[in-house]
């Protein structure tokens, strides 16, 4: 069964080029994009790659690699040419497209396409579908297979967690090399009949003007991207009257932006997922968003906390996340296998309340050890949020001669560092407060919009 379903409804709106597509017509130029591919000699297990700025023929692609059983691999064009020239090595790339400012010479105008009638074959669960590489901010990037059985289950999760249906759209800036982007709503919208409004990258006059003449229902962003909308003068004067969803990842949502989203009608909420698994995973009742500030709610895919020993952690107690089922990945192009009996080990460390909700409180690799005691950075950062002045934070830890490693805070916001820290001793332990608060003009940031610590602690620390 084919990803889409043939209909006359509206499929995708490529903004910059002012280009709609109903689902049936995207179905007919994906079969097309297929037949073309096939003449230059790709088949099941090919690799096509795509470096380009969000377009419609990421989504053309991505389909027309259904119909082939070949993989589509989208890839950061934000990288350096080394680090591209390594992925696609790496990849073994048999086509590579790209747009013109990502070419060293003149390129071919887009290929003629054939018409084209392709047998429809039932892709596997097991089948790879896209090839997306991890960040590589703690070492070498991995290339995670993502398979056909992960995008359906993620989309079907999606469905019931976000109330999707042909009448859904979602508005699309952020960059389809990211499951953010590509998998958060862009494939599930598709799958279930719905509309993607798709731009380039994010101009905040111009999403807030889409997201009301277009009467998209669904959003999704990190902090960064809501606090840039809610800053720009056209927000107060918006009409979010078909926003029925809107999802927050990458970091922790801060009491004041929350307020001004459920002030002006639209429920903001925090989830958590990654390339490996979903992205999917938790969900948010919307009713709860502010009594429980700082979770990222209840897990809509199989989870557990276990410790450092295996076991499973107690409610309250924070241990490693570990996810299985249907929505995790099929491993890492050219490494042995993940999984432990089906278990993805996240790296990342959160916490469960008595009511079954989740908290991220850091990740295995960033948590630090000061006078004996481990401290999350995660956690540190979600009670910095609610100080006054803090538009958003990041906490590293850092060599002390006395304690063996001490927590460092930088701040984007208005504050005093003194203030700050004032107010976060009244809310933490003691040992947990940074023992130094940098205010800074602007937090650095990966091409997905979530702080770059890699480049914090070597440019700052």
């Amino acid at each position: 069964m084919s990803w889409l379903t043939p209909s006359e409804a509206p499929a995708l709106f490529d903004v910059d080029t002012d280009r709609r597509w109903t689902h049936s017509e995207l179905a007919r130029d994906a079969r097309r994009w297929a037949a073309w591919l096939a003449g230059e000699g790709m088949g099941e297990a090919d690799v096509v790659a795509l470096i380009a700025k969000n377009r419609a023929e990421h989504v053309l692609l991505l389909l027309a690699c259904e119909h082939l059983g070949a993989v589509f691999q989208p890839v950061n064009w934000r990288l350096s040419t080394v680090e591209i020239h390594w992925q696609l090595d790496h990849s073994g790339a048999h086509v590579v497209l790209a747009d013109d400012a990502f070419l060293c010479e003149r390129s071919r105008e887009l290929p003629e396409l054939p018409d084209a009638e392709l047998s429809e074959a039932a892709r596997a669960d097991d089948e790879t579908w896209v090839l997306m590489y991890t960040s590589g901010t703690t070492g070498s990037p991995k290339g995670a297979l993502l398979t056909h059985g992960q995008l359906r289950h993620n989309a079907a999760v999606t469905q019931v967690a976000c109330s999707l249906s042909d009448a859904s759209s979602t508005l699309t800036f952020t960059p389809l090399f990211h499951t953010g982007g590509l998998n958060c709503l862009t494939t599930p919208v598709l799958r279930h009949g719905g509309c993607i409004v798709l731009t380039s990258g994010l101009d905040s006059a111009q999403a807030l003007a889409l997201i009301a003449d277009e009467r998209v229902t669904h959003l999704m962003g990190v902090p960064t991207i809501f606090q840039l909308l809610a800053d720009d003068s056209a927000f107060s004067t918006t009409d979010f009257s078909s926003v029925q969803d809107a999802l927050c990842g990458g970091a922790s949502l801060s009491m004041p932006l929350l307020e001004r989203y459920l002030e002006a009608g639209i429920p903001l909420r925090q989830g958590f997922g990654l390339t490996e698994v979903g992205p999917n995973c938790f969900s948010m009742p919307v009713a709860r968003v502010r009594e429980k500030l700082g979770s990222v709610g209840q897990p809509i895919v199989e989870a557990r906390l276990v410790r450092a020993d295996g076991t499973v952690c107690a409610p309250g107690e924070s241990g490693e996340l570990q996810l299985r089922g249907p929505s995790v990945f099929g491993g890492y192009l050219g490494l042995p296998s993940p999984l432990t009996d089906g278990w993805f080990g996240t790296g990342d460390i959160l916490s469960r309340d008595d009511d079954g909700f989740y908290t991220v409180r850091g990740r295995l690799k960033e948590m630090f050890i000061s006078g004996g005691e481990n401290i999350y950075p995660a956690e540190v950062e979600a009670s910095l949020l609610t100080c006054q002045g803090v538009a958003q934070c990041a906490v590293i830890g850092v060599p002390d001669a006395r304690w063996g490693e001490v927590g460092h805070a930088f701040v984007e916001g208005t504050g005093q560092p003194e203030s700050i820290l004032g107010e976060l001793r009244e809310r933490i332990a003691r040992f947990k407060v940074p023992k130094q608060l940098v205010i800074l003009d602007a937090l650095p940031r990966t091409a997905s919009g979530k702080i770059d610590k890699v480049r914090l602690k070597e440019t700052h620390a």
